[in-house]
């Protein structure tokens, strides 16, 4: 099982990804291992993350949402 997850960054921009594990991938991220984009924006917290049956369902979603608006993101929390 895969999820596609957003995290919010210290500058309030939203970083989309996919992991097996979300608690694990934030973590990789709050330490400078989760990729340059994280490391130079700094982390903040999980705000959404959402189930995938495997990792094409989890691409193609993350895909999707990666070009939609800051707010549409936001959108999802409630």
């Amino acid at each position: 099982m895969y999820f596609v997850y957003i995290i919010k960054c210290k500058d309030d921009t939203l970083y989309t990804g996919i992991t097996t594990d979300v608690e694990r991938r934030f973590k990789e991220h709050s330490q400078g291992k989760g990729g340059a984009y994280t490391r130079a924006k700094k982390v903040v917290k999980v705000i959404y993350s959402e189930k995938q049956k495997d990792r094409s369902s989890a691409q193609k979603r993350e895909n999707e949402i990666k070009k939609w608006t800051h707010e549409r993101k936001l959108a999802l929390l409630n």
